[in-house]
This record gives C-alpha cells, sequence and structure tokens, in this order.
C-alpha cells in the first residue's frame, strides 16, 4: 500500500477535510442516546435535560461553544494568577520542639512558606517554634484568633535581629476580627488590625497584617459565590477601617491577603478564584487603585468539609484534584491538607504526602510553569463570569445589609443555612456522594489513630455559640458507621437475590452499597426463586430485615410470593431494590433514594439505638 505524502499545509489545520459539526447535530446525538434511558424529549430539550445547577444558581451545560465566551474573557489581566506558587504547610502541633522538627522537615523538603495555628501553638512558644528559621526567606503566616495582638508581638520580637532594611517577604500577621466574629460569635473590633496594619505599613515592607478568612462560609456549608460575596464584603470592610485610620488605599489594599477552599470540584474551584480576582479588581478600580498595587493576594487550602474520616487515604485524591484547581485557578499560595488531618494531628507520613502532592505538580507536572492555563476555555470563562456575577450581587446584598459585620447577625447566617439545608439532603439521597463513605464504603478497613489535636484547618464555633456552623459532608454516614462498630455483633441485612446471578447481580451490588454505607453488613440467599428456600436461607441468618434484589421482570413474577415467605419466616421489614409497588414490599431502594433515611429506618428495624 502507498502512504500519499503529507503536505506541511494540511497540518496547518488538524481538522482540515473532516465535515463541520454543529450544535443542533450534538443535540440530535445526545437525544438518541437520552432516549435509551427513557426520556422522552425532542433534540432542542436535550441540552436543558443535560443541564445541571450549582448551589449558586449557576446552570452548568453539557456543552460549550465561542458563542458562550463572555466579552471580558481570556485575556483580561484581572483573573490571571502568578502561575508559581507558593508551597505553605500549616502547623497546628501545641509541643514545640515537635512543631519545631515538623517545621524544619518542611522546610527542607519543598515547603516555601508556613501558616502557625496560634490557637493551638502557645504563641509564646515562638521562639523555639521558629528557631533556625530564616524569616527573610521563609514567610510566616500567623492564625491566632483571639490572641492575634499577642501572637503579632511575639512574631515581631524575633525580627528585632533582623539585618537593617530586611524584608519579611509575604508573610502576615493573621489579623481577622471579622472571621473571627463568623468563627466565634466574637464582636467586631478593628481596631486591633488597624493597628498592625499602620505598623507592617510603617516599618515592616512585604509583611501584611490582615487575612480575609473566607473558610468560615465554606466551611458552614456555604456555596462558592457566597464565600466569594463574604470575602469581598469583608476586604470592603477592612479597607474603609485602614483608609479611615489614615492608610493611602494603595497601602490598605497592600495589608490584605484573601484565604479560599479549594475543592475536589476541580472547574469550580479554578473559576471561583478567577473570579475572585475580577471581583478585587473591581474594588480596586472603584478605589482608584490601578495595577499591581490592587492585585488580590490568595491563599488556597484544601476543603476541610470535603475531608473524610472513614477511608482517609481517599483524601489524598481529593486534595491533589483540589491543590491542581488551585495551581491552575492562580493562587498565589497553596495548603494541602494532610491526608488524615480529621483524625487528629497529621503523622509525618501524611505531611510527607501533603508537600510532595504540590512539588509533584510543581516540579514534575510543570502546572506552575503557564499563568492563568485555563483562560480563553469557553466553559471555565463562562463559569468564572457567571460565578463572578452571582457574588457581586451577594456582596451588593450584604452592603445594603450595613456590611459584613452587620450581616453576620443574621443575613449571612440565614442563607448559608439554607444552602447547608440543601446540601445535606443532596448529601442524604447521594446526589452529592462522598467516595469510601456513602459510595463503595469498606466494612473491612482498618481503623487509622492519631494523636488528638487541630489537625484540620476548621473553623470553630456552633449556633449555640454564635458562631457560624462546622460542616463536614461525610459526618452523618460516619456517625452511623462508629454506631454500626460499636454494636456487639455488626447489623446485617439479608438480600433475598431472586433468580440467576445475570438478574440480581446489579441490583443486589447496589443494595449492599447503600447498606454498608451505614456500617451495615448483607447476606445473599444465593441465585433461585423458590420461596421457601429463600425463606430457609433468611431464617439462618438471623437478622429482621430483609430487601428483595432482581430485575423487574422477575419482581412480576415472584416479588409478592417471596415477599410474604420472608413475612412468615419473621421478617419485619422488606425492602425492594429497584421502584415500583409490590404486595408485601414495605419500601424500595433506589437510585436518588434518602439513604440516610433507609439506613436510619434499618437501624430502627435492627433494634439498634440511635
Amino acid at each position: 500500500m502507498t502512504v500519499p505524502p503529507v503536505e506541511l499545509d494540511d497540518l496547518a489545520d488538524p481538522a482540515a477535510g473532516f465535515p463541520q459539526a454543529t450544535r443542533e447535530q450534538w443535540r440530535t446525538l445526545a437525544a438518541e442516546v437520552l432516549r435509551k434511558s427513557g426520556w422522552d424529549g425532542s433534540p432542542d430539550e436535550a441540552e436543558a435535560a443535560l443541564t445541571t445547577t450549582t448551589y449558586d444558581g449557576v446552570a452548568v451545560a453539557p456543552l460549550y461553544d465561542a458563542a458562550d465566551l463572555p466579552a471580558a474573557a481570556g485575556t483580561a489581566r484581572a483573573v490571571r494568577g502568578p502561575g508559581a506558587w507558593d508551597l505553605r504547610q500549616r502547623h497546628a502541633d501545641p509541643d514545640p520542639a515537635a512543631t519545631r522538627e515538623a517545621i524544619q522537615a518542611d522546610l527542607e523538603n519543598g515547603v516555601t512558606s508556613l501558616w502557625l495555628d496560634l490557637n493551638a501553638i502557645d504563641p509564646a512558644a515562638l521562639p523555639a517554634v521558629l528557631d533556625g528559621v530564616l524569616l527573610d526567606l521563609a514567610p510566616v503566616v500567623l492564625d491566632a484568633g483571639p490572641r492575634t495582638a499577642e501572637a503579632a508581638e511575639a512574631f515581631l520580637r524575633l525580627t528585632d535581629g533582623m539585618a537593617a532594611g530586611a524584608a519579611l517577604p509575604g508573610g502576615n500577621l493573621g489579623a481577622d476580627p471579622i472571621g473571627l466574629a463568623a468563627r466565634t460569635g466574637a464582636t467586631v473590633d478593628t481596631g486591633a488590625a488597624v493597628a498592625l496594619a499602620r505598623r507592617c505599613a510603617a516599618d515592616h515592607p512585604g509583611l501584611r497584617a490582615i487575612t480575609v478568612d473566607a473558610l468560615p462560609y465554606h466551611d458552614a456549608g456555604g456555596a462558592d459565590a457566597e464565600e466569594l460575596g463574604c470575602s469581598v464584603a469583608t476586604g470592603v470592610a477592612y479597607l474603609r477601617a485602614l483608609t479611615g485610620a489614615g492608610l493611602t488605599a494603595e497601602q490598605a489594599f497592600g495589608q490584605l491577603e484573601f484565604r479560599y477552599a479549594a475543592t475536589a470540584d476541580q472547574f469550580l474551584t479554578i473559576a471561583k478564584l478567577r473570579a475572585a480576582r475580577r471581583l478585587w479588581a473591581r474594588v480596586a478600580e472603584v478605589t482608584g487603585v490601578a495595577g499591581e498595587p490592587g492585585r488580590q493576594l490568595q491563599h488556597a487550602v484544601t476543603s476541610s468539609a470535603m475531608m473524610t474520616v472513614r477511608d482517609p487515604w481517599v483524601n489524598m485524591l481529593r486534595t491533589t484534584v483540589a491543590c491542581f484547581a488551585a495551581g491552575v485557578g492562580g493562587a498565589d499560595a497553596v495548603t494541602v491538607q494532610p491526608f488524615d488531618a480529621c483524625l487528629g494531628l497529621p503523622d509525618a507520613f501524611a505531611r510527607r504526602v501533603a508537600r510532595n502532592t504540590q512539588s509533584l505538580l510543581v516540579e514534575e507536572a510543570n502546572v506552575a510553569r503557564v499563568a492563568d492555563p485555563a483562560g480563553g476555555s469557553w466553559y471555565v470563562e463562562r463559569l468564572t463570569d457567571d460565578l463572578a456575577a452571582r457574588a457581586w450581587e451577594w456582596f451588593r446584598e450584604i452592603e445594603r445589609a450595613g456590611g459584613m459585620a452587620a450581616a453576620l447577625e443574621r443575613l449571612v447566617p440565614e442563607r448559608l443555612a439554607a444552602t447547608r439545608a440543601r446540601r445535606a439532603d443532596n448529601l442524604a439521597h447521594r446526589r452529592d456522594p462522598v467516595t469510601g463513605v456513602s459510595e463503595f464504603p469498606d466494612l473491612k478497613e482498618r481503623p487509622v489513630s492519631r494523636r488528638p489535636g487541630p489537625g484540620l484547618a476548621v473553623t470553630s464555633g456552633s449556633v449555640s455559640g454564635g458562631g457560624l456552623p462546622v460542616m463536614r459532608y461525610a459526618e452523618e454516614f460516619e456517625a452511623l458507621r462508629d454506631l454500626a462498630d460499636a454494636q456487639p455483633s455488626r447489623p446485617t441485612v439479608f438480600l433475598a437475590t431472586i433468580g440467576p446471578v445475570a438478574a440480581h447481580t446489579a441490583r443486589a451490588t447496589f443494595a449492599a452499597n447503600l447498606f454498608a454505607a451505614g456500617g451495615i453488613a448483607t447476606v445473599t440467599s444465593g441465585p433461585g426463586t423458590d420461596p421457601a428456600a429463600i425463606a430457609a436461607a433468611f431464617r439462618d441468618c438471623g437478622t429482621p430485615v430483609a430487601c428483595l434484589c432482581s430485575s423487574d421482570r422477575l419482581y412480576g413474577e415472584h416479588a409478592a410470593v417471596v415477599a410474604a415467605a420472608l413475612r412468615e419466616a419473621g421478617a419485619r421489614t422488606v425492602w425492594l431494590a429497584g421502584k415500583g409497588e409490590y404486595e408485601g414490599v414495605d419500601a424500595t431502594l433506589y437510585a436518588g433514594c434518602d439513604a440516610l433515611g433507609v439506613l436510619r429506618a434499618t437501624f430502627d428495624d435492627l433494634g439498634v439505638s440511635r
């Protein structure tokens, strides 16, 4: 066979020679696929059928083209991050010697800045903790909550011996009175934060005084635009306080650093960080600050809310995706939380994996070599634009309520509570799956234990204490797992697998996975349709709860008689995996059902006290 020569002109356009595809053609093909699942709509409706909506009400379409590109997209400098980012590791071990050892290991193995939780570490221990750290090379970020002034003084005393004119590049004293109010319900008092900012502006070039921490709103179950709007409103409140105390607008902007959550939803994280810079650039434009002085400095932290106690190894995957998204989204600094952070103080192995996650993305995957690699993507640009618009609306609503401090009294908690309720409902129905917990749980996993301590960078506070509540997506399922593990013998449900293996395997697997999400084991009857044999296997199992598993066709022939046999054998409750009504069946399990409700009802039927 003779291969024709390839002309260079043919390589200029790889799509040359192929027919031009249209959106209408795609809709027709998509409609054909949807009809196989029972959907009955026209091709014009296919796109809407496949569109999802975020918690902010932003529509995410299944297909984007050039027509979806916003007018300000692509070359807008305001959304671009620096490309390369700072590898920032958090430390919260109250033992100064252990913290110093961990800090030295981090700095010797790729970490470039430190985040110290001085709610856990005594500020008086800072000299011991930072012994040997070159403060003019390794930026230090403090997080001391109500002890911010004390911690700042202790840290600044350590700089007295530095060479004249030496700067503290990239560091932050962590003052955040509004964030503290969000966490704990404390009264907002910006006096100490303003004093520290004036001191930094005058005496410590490169050191910032204030952190605008948006993590409390994310940890309370808030959506991305809600997190953004709260952060912008908080930043504006600090700008007012700082300029009112005599700082210029440029000096005020230079005292703020923003902290956001990065989640395993990589595209929303990328869009959120890009939208945050666009929003803050708009604030800078309105206040007359142009260029680099008005650029938002961002610190992205892998989400505490998405972390799990059960199957914590999966957290490595979550944080890797979140870190990638934070880097692509343009964060200036990124903190990857160790996979065991939910369990207490992370061990050395977990800390090593966390920092190497970043090192791999920077050094091997070369993610940091390109500034704004998602720029120009039709999908990411549209998502950024829509998210920024929603966040700006929320920011204006907060401003109309009197600003962020006033909005924390009622508006913000009520808005976040509504989003948290919708999120909790989706988690309960497994529309928002949690791998290793609500989906694909491992009942044989070995427990992992760690020293007690604040492993997660999670906000404290509760509704009763006045602060915003804290939500972790897996906690309701994990509570049921703990309850199951505490029983003398593992709670068990009998699966009546009707018919041959090919007929019942899919639904038996589904049912076993659902019950395992609550720590409940399952025992199957094996293939067959004989009601007496299935009932005998049920009696041998010794549980009062059964679930029928088979195909719709076999349900029509056997469900009622098998359910009756199970009742006669002592079944208290008979479930059915699938949909439909059958005599003798109490309720059904199906994709999208209230899994938490099913599990709690099953615990009640098994006589397990909740």
